[in-house]
């Protein structure tokens, strides 16, 4: 803490230095300029007559507390019991002893089984000091004298008819796109997600199949794919082949549940459900042992897709919505309803969770082969690089195996966000519980958010996660409620204060990222590090932001929510599509505001508050727009300024004034 001397001392100094005209303040109408010619920039700045000792404002406090996402207490945590997921042990046939059941309970809130076993179409002796398990009696038809019975018939209808409309409805190009989801592997089919890059990962792992498109509408026999599903384990890719496979199936079935569950497909609850014509053949003649939830081709999928997005996270959405995709697929095939298909993403969430926590393979390692391999096979040399080409569709050909269906963000989002709850009606007596994550679910992040700590990314899941009120969204540990989706563009609110470091050394998205959720909350946002983050989104987060190290990037027009901005190092910079709204106060002591304008009123600060302008420099660049010599830029606005930068440069203009106003800051351009 400064001594009374000291503070007088120093306030002393600073009343010297703006009698100097070293540190400005902002004046009137009648402020004073001064142009100044450079080689390469020039500044230039003004001072009031009235020029008063410049006062730094406080930095923002924010809550001044971090907020956690503990694991639910008392509950068996999936990642610790998932080696339960049986259905050949007597031990394991309950709610409680099984943890593929387990995790999909919420599902009893729509039905209840004709017996609450792993018994369908099994019966185990006695062994390991638990009881034999007689087969059930369910017989697979709905309205038998064995079946279950349906708790929410509202909710059981809306499943049902979701189907019959999907089917009535469906196109020939989506009957197909059916036919060969059911009929291929499913590691083969959901490959595709791969985008451009879709050749080079299946010659790489040496994927391959032997289903070829048919009539889907006309009747044929349904051959089964001979190819070799995620590819060999002998490929250039073989340790990733290896490595998928042990995130994938370990203990993953869902064949448990479904013989727990005991609930039948959808079109054998209504004839209105309508198989497409060349899966006919494909229909099980055993409905004691055919039950419809969970999905299985939905959860292998997942399985497949998660691992793989953890080695390429450059492609990590895509990827994902290829897993809601083939969910989809399965409802219009007519083989499956909603809640199947959601209850298999939920359950493979949990398994690929397990496995990655529980694999003895090398995870950087195999991360590595990935990145080099496609790197040299695309003759890129860095992550980056690699991310746009992996994300640039090099056809327009449908046909294509690298045709691209996921290059629309905005498309992947809508069609993934809707298929979280397929419009499904909420149940009231789960609604509104506080968010819960799972023990271990962190893992599904850590190369997409490699900078945010295990712990960070748990408050990432919590603050993207879906309602409780909807379906299969009540499980105790939380699998039902998780948004990959959106907890890939990190936070979606800041209930505490948030610090970012990010080392650009490490590379890939630890030296550049962008979240593009609409932030919400009442914490403040910290930016440290080396690295690069760019925010997009509608935010409204109010605890203030502050800059210290590295770039913080404002790609919205409310990319700094609804408080204080403070920048005492690093680099602020401003590519927002309009004036770029700062509603507390902004202040700048050190560093860089780089302000790179697309238009006269884009790209630039409109600050509430006051401005105070207190060192650092201001470095102005044109994206897309082309102002003249004798051009004024109003760069920025605010409630009250002062002081002024330290330097001004303009890209491509080397005479220019700069005029501070009580109000902002104006650039006139004098020359090139």
């Amino acid at each position: 803490m400064q001594s009374a001397f000291e503070f007088r001392r120093s306030a002393a100094t600073l009343a010297v230095l703006t009698a100097l005209g070293l540190v400005a303040c902002g004046g009137g109408s009648n402020s004073s300029e001064s142009t100044v010619a450079a080689s390469s920039s020039s500044s230039a700045t003004s001072t009031s007559s009235s020029a008063a000792a410049l006062v730094i404002p406080a930095e923002p406090v924010g809550l001044g507390v971090v907020e956690t996402a503990d694991a639910p207490s008392g509950v068996q945590a999936y990642i610790d019991t998932g080696a339960s997921n049986q259905r050949n042990n007597p031990c394991q046939v309950t709610l409680d002893t099984n943890a593929g059941v387990r995790v999909l309970k919420g599902f009893l809130d729509l039905w209840t089984p004709s017996s609450l076993k792993v018994d369908a179409g099994v019966s185990l002796a006695a062994a390991n000091g638990c009881a034999a398990v007689t087969a059930s009696t369910w017989s697979g038809i709905p309205g038998d004298a064995t079946d279950g019975s349906v708790v929410n018939a509202a909710l059981h209808a809306a499943n049902i008819d979701y189907v019959k409309a999907a089917t009535k409805n469906r196109t020939s190009d989506q009957a197909l796109a059916a036919y060969m989801d059911d009929r291929r592997s499913k590691g083969f089919s959901v490959s595709d997600g791969m985008g451009p890059l879709t050749s080079l990962w299946r010659t790489g792992t040496g994927q391959t199949s032997s289903i070829v498109a048919v009539d889907p509408n006309t009747a044929v026999t349904a051959v089964s794919d001979s190819g070799n599903n995620l590819g060999s384990t002998t490929s250039t890719l073989g340790s990733a082949v290896s490595f998928i496979d042990s995130g994938n199936i370990t203990d993953g079935s869902g064949e448990p549940a479904k013989r727990f569950y005991k609930y039948a497909r959808p079109w054998r609850w209504s004839t209105d459900v309508s198989v497409v014509p060349a899966l006919e053949s494909a229909k099980s003649t055993t409905p004691a042992t055919d039950g419809g939830f969970p999905s299985g081709h939905t959860a292998e999928a997942w399985r497949d897709v998660l691992p793989m997005a953890y080695l390429f996270p450059q492609r990590y959405q895509e990827l994902i919505t290829r897993a809601m995709e083939m969910g989809e697929s399965r409802i219009l095939a007519g083989m499956h309803s909603p809640l199947d298909v959601m209850g298999g993403r939920v359950q493979a969430t949990a398994v690929v969770a397990y496995g990655l926590t529980k694999t003895s393979m090398d995870k950087a390692a195999t991360y590595k082969l990935v990145q080099d391999y496609l790197m040299a096979q695309t003759g890129t040399s860095d992550f980056n690089t690699l991310l746009e080409k992996a994300r640039t569709p090099v056809t327009t050909d449908k046909s294509s195996v690298n045709y691209d269906r996921f290059s629309d963000y905005a498309t992947n989002k809508s069609f993934f966000t809707q298929k979280l709850t397929y419009g499904l009606p909420k149940i009231a007596a789960n609604d509104g519980k506080a968010a819960t994550v799972p023990k271990g679910a962190e893992i599904l992040l850590e190369t997409r958010l490699p900078y945010l700590s295990a712990a960070q990314r748990r408050v990432v899941l919590k603050t993207t996660e879906i309602d409780s009120g909807y379906p299969l969204a009540n499980d105790e540990e939380g699998w039902g409620r998780l948004n990959l989706f959106a907890a890939a563009d990190g936070y979606g609110a800041f209930n505490g204060d948030v610090a970012v470091t990010m080392d650009a050394s490490l590379g890939g998205f630890n030296a550049k990222d962008s979240w593009r959720n609409n932030i919400a909350g009442a914490g403040k946002l910290s930016k440290l590090g080396t690295g690069t983050l760019r925010l997009a989104g509608s935010n409204s987060y109010s605890g203030g932001t502050v800059i210290s190290a590295g770039t913080l990037a404002a790609d919205s027009a409310s990319a700094f929510g609804k408080g204080e901005v403070f920048m005492k190092g690093g680099k602020l910079e401003c590519a927002a599509p309009a004036a770029l709204a700062i509603t507390g106060a902004y202040t700048q002591t050190a560093g860089e505001l780089a302000l790179v304008m697309s238009g006269a009123a884009k790209g630039v600060l409109n600050i509430s508050g006051t401005a105070t302008l207190a060192g650092g420099s201001l470095v102005v660049s044109f994206s897309g727009y082309t102002p003249k010599a004798g051009d004024t830029l109003s760069v920025i606005s605010a409630g009250k300024l002062a002081g002024t930068f330290s330097s001004v440069t303009v890209a491509g203009f080397s005479k220019i004034t700069t005029t501070y106003t009580a109000t902002g800051v104006q650039i006139r351009l004098d020359g090139v």
